[in-house]
């Protein structure tokens, strides 16, 4: 705002007028003056780029791009361009699947048909209850992952919804299958989804993302099902074509879900991550960028490799966190008494090397950042039994060198170490060091 002074008394009043959401991306509109007898109002800018403006705060978060991360928006457009594909194919398989029900069949009964749709969703409702009590608490370790594992199990759903027909015996079996599959991406897609949500969000704008997320679904929905109508109705009657469409689709969201979750740069700390992390940094004293990490870790299930697990890039696979006492034998009984020394006075924790392994028993009272700690001796352990006979001690000595030195510096990388994403640690124990005294 600028004020335009007389010698005696103001004569002029100017106001500008700005519109943006956010201060680096404010945009003059108008120059309004006043005068005693008179406003006079200057437009500036083109009226097409200010409604474009508003039509795009519909879709994008308040204060984009400086609001979110920059892996946002490579993220969202193959995430946009993988959901167009899912509701193209839902059209021909939802299509094929009401054919098969009995639709446009004078001989269908509607009970029947009431009873088979009503079959499938309730597969998928228990489907998703059993895999939330079963995985629920640990997607978050592992988003990337378990991310293209959803979409994949939605891939699956609909294609059993396509073979349907195929099989009219065994019709209410495959269709209830396809149901249980979709019920997994339902649970796995949404928590995945949360956890990003949190990591785009730079401004405690959470809410905003997953709104504007919200707009850009509905539109690639519409788009999706206009297409997939379209496509439906170009290749009714020709099976070929439409197994051709189907299974050209299905390939290309495979490949956009990659694309997609290749572009992001967590710094969030799980397992892989973290070994990602620390082999470096015992190697050259330096720590990889999220976006370094990003580039190596791998976002396919470990099964899909022919690559052994003990692999130095899969070394947290030799990692066993929150180990139940009771399950070990005498034997490891006196190892883990035997290995406990003086730097257990001061940890949470315990380790124990069992043929490659490293378990680690977590004291009942550990905090976020002991099960960090305990992690990443226990990575270190693990690196060290291929050089050291006497790895228990070569790593103490590390950690007390070293990692309070790491930690600062993946706080400088712009790491978050304030937790482990980690399955979760069912069970803990209590125990008295050997140099406790008990009266």
């Amino acid at each position: 705002m600028e004020v335009v002074k007389g010698e005696e008394e103001p004569k002029k009043f100017v106001v500008e007028e700005w519109s943006g959401s956010s201060s680096t991306k404010l945009i003059r509109t108008a120059t309004i003056t006043t005068s005693p007898s008179s406003i006079t109002i200057r437009r500036s800018g083109s009226r097409f780029n200010q409604i474009w403006r508003r039509i795009l705060q519909a879709f994008v978060p308040e204060g984009y791009p400086s609001s979110v991360t920059p892996d946002y928006a490579p993220f969202q457009v193959w995430d946009s361009l993988q959901g167009l594909s899912t509701y193209i194919r839902m059209m021909l398989s939802t299509q094929a699947l009401l054919g098969a029900i009995g639709v446009g069949e004078k001989s269908a009964t509607v009970i029947g048909a009431t009873f088979q749709w009503f079959l499938r969703d309730l597969t998928g409702m228990l489907g998703g209850i059993l895999f939330t009590f079963y995985q629920g608490s640990n997607l978050d370790s592992n988003a990337k992952m378990w991310r293209l594992v959803a979409d994949f199990m939605n891939d699956l759903g609909m294609l059993m919804d396509l073979v349907s027909p195929l099989f009219p015996s065994a019709f209410v079996f495959i269709v209830c299958l396809g149901s249980l599959s979709r019920s997994f991406t339902g649970v796995a897609s949404g928590a995945t989804r949360a956890a990003l949500t949190q990591h785009f969000a730079l401004q405690n704008n959470a809410a905003d993302i997953s709104a504007k997320e919200g707009s850009q679904e509905t539109v690639a929905t519409m788009v999706g099902m206009a297409l997939g109508m379209l496509l439906a109705h170009v290749t009714m009657g020709y099976p070929l074509a439409i197994w051709l469409c189907f299974l050209s689709l299905t390939m290309f969201h495979m490949y956009a879900n990659y694309k997609a979750v290749r572009c992001l740069s967590l710094t969030t700390l799980n397992c892989e991550r973290s070994s990602i992390l620390l082999l470096h940094f015992m190697k050259t004293g330096q720590v990889l960028s999220p976006e370094q990490v990003s580039v190596m870790e791998n976002v396919l299930p470990l099964w899909t490799t022919s690559w052994s697990s003990k692999n130095t890039k899969f070394l947290h696979t030799r990692v066993c966190i929150g180990v139940r006492v009771s399950s070990l034998n005498h034997q490891e009984m006196v190892r883990l008494r035997e290995s406990s020394g003086s730097h257990y006075e001061k940890a949470k924790y315990l380790l124990l090397e069992q043929k490659g392994t490293v378990n680690i028993v977590m004291h009942k009272d550990s905090v976020a950042a002991d099960v960090l700690q305990a992690f990443l001796h226990a990575l270190v352990m693990a690196n060290l039994f291929d050089e050291y006979k006497s790895a228990h001690s070569e790593s103490y000595s590390w950690m007390d060198k070293h990692y309070q030195n790491l930690v600062v510096k993946l706080q400088a990388s712009g790491w978050k170490t304030e937790r482990l994403l980690s399955p979760s640690i069912i069970w803990r124990a209590d125990w008295v060091s050997p140099s406790d005294k008990i009266d």
